[in-house]
């Protein structure tokens, strides 16, 4: 059985996360969703998520079981969000068209744990209306 892993940030989800949850899908029979934490986002993105880590956790499942989209959501480590890699060991690491993810550190990872896992940049989805940035009226 083959195994897409999928993360981000998810805060109020919305129809650009849901097209980036059915794209990663369709690259595998499982899908392994990793919700940021809050803490590994303020690094990040300069700033807190409006939703915390569980309200964001609990609308990615929803979406899935809603979708019939077998898959698993998971916090995120804190210290380090790419050990998710080592531990899920999935075939396919789904990129979302805009998301911030150092490839070269992901395909050294994959690399140095022996790994066949194939990254995929996936397609944006109306991205002038249904990007977070422009839905929270920071754009």
């Amino acid at each position: 059985m083959s195994v897409a892993l999928s993360f981000g940030t998810f805060d109020n989800f919305h129809p650009g996360h849901a097209s980036y949850l059915r794209q990663s899908f369709s690259l595998a029979d499982e899908l392994i969703v990793i919700i940021a934490r809050d803490e590994n986002v303020l690094i990040i993105k300069g700033k807190k998520p409006r939703q915390n880590e569980l309200i964001r956790k609990k609308a990615v499942a929803h979406f899935l079981k809603q979708e019939n989209i077998k898959g698993r959501v998971y916090l995120g480590y804190k210290n380090n969000s790419l050990r998710v890699i080592a531990k899920y060991q999935p075939d396919y690491i789904a990129l979302g068209y805009d998301q911030r993810a150092d490839e070269v550190k992901i395909k050294t990872i994959i690399q140095d744990l022996g790994l066949k896992t194939k990254i995929k940049r996936l397609q944006s989805y109306y991205p002038e209306k249904f990007k977070s940035s422009i839905l929270n009226g920071l754009n």
